[in-house]
């Protein structure tokens, strides 16, 4: 097979994949990533055999939620995108959970200082005044962060060099749950080696996680992407580094 007949067919097969809800299995053996340290499903999971009462912030397809063996007696969880909404109602039906449609930044769909725990994974942006606002005193907040300049690498091969990330940073997260009134308990950070093995993963991953290259099209990147192909093809991958952080806040008691 010809390097232009496998790229174009790599850059359809990317293209084609449906990628509703936040499960990543199509990458395997086409990307890695390596794992936090801290292993956020186990900590969620602990958390949420305390809580009487819990709620999960931009549950994506319901899929980090959908592992916790001994949900509370009050399960909630929020989507901002449609058609994640579908797929999370049918993923968190055996526990129960009660998935509810949320415009990307809106007010939480609860009553003051009701919930025991609030948890939220890879959140497009925390609004710290709800889930302040929310939790009962004493009530906990976790979350597991997208840090600003998550895979740099990728997005600098399609977009050219960047300047410094100026927000999503711990710091920030830090500042304003304190302007809301929380307390920081507990605050990591870790960077992860991320390797793509070929274009189709990295088609798939940039439709998927936007941020990455906003206005992402296959047409529009296509001389970037051929270039990237090639870099893949002779140096049997590409590699960048996502970022993350971990952040753990209470509302005083």
């Amino acid at each position: 097979m010809s390097g232009n007949r496998a790229f174009e067919e790599l850059l359809a097969e990317g293209a084609a994949v449906p990628v509703r809800g936040w499960d990543f299995s199509w990458l395997h053996a086409r990307a890695s990533e390596e794992r936090p340290p801290w292993g956020y499903a186990r900590l969620v999971a602990d958390r949420m055999a305390r809580a009487d009462t819990a709620l999960d912030v931009d549950t994506g397809g319901g899929e980090v939620l959908a592992e916790v063996p001994n949900p509370p007696r009050v399960l909630l969880a929020t989507e901002a995108w449609p058609p994640n909404v579908r797929v999370a109602r049918r993923t968190l039906r055996p526990l129960g959970a009660t998935v509810v449609w949320v415009a990307e930044g809106g007010d939480l769909p609860v009553r003051d200082a009701t919930l025991d725990l609030v948890v939220s994974r890879h959140p497009v942006d925390t609004r710290w005044d709800e889930v302040a606002r929310v939790l009962r005193p004493g009530g906990t907040f976790l979350s597991q962060q997208i840090r600003g300049g998550t895979v740099r690498e990728l997005s600098e091969a399609l977009l050219g060099p960047l300047p410094p990330p100026a927000r999503q940073l711990p710091e920030q997260a830090v500042a304003a749950a304190a302007a809301a009134g929380l307390t920081v308990v507990d605050l990591r950070e870790a960077t992860l080696r991320t390797e793509f093995h070929d274009i189709a993963g990295v088609v798939y991953f940039l439709r998927k996680v936007v941020w990455t290259v906003p206005g992402f099209t296959v047409e529009r990147y296509r001389p970037q992407l051929a270039r990237l192909h090639a870099r893949i093809e002779a140096q049997g991958g590409f590699v960048a580094h996502a970022r993350r952080f971990l952040i753990e806040a209470v509302r005083p008691a």
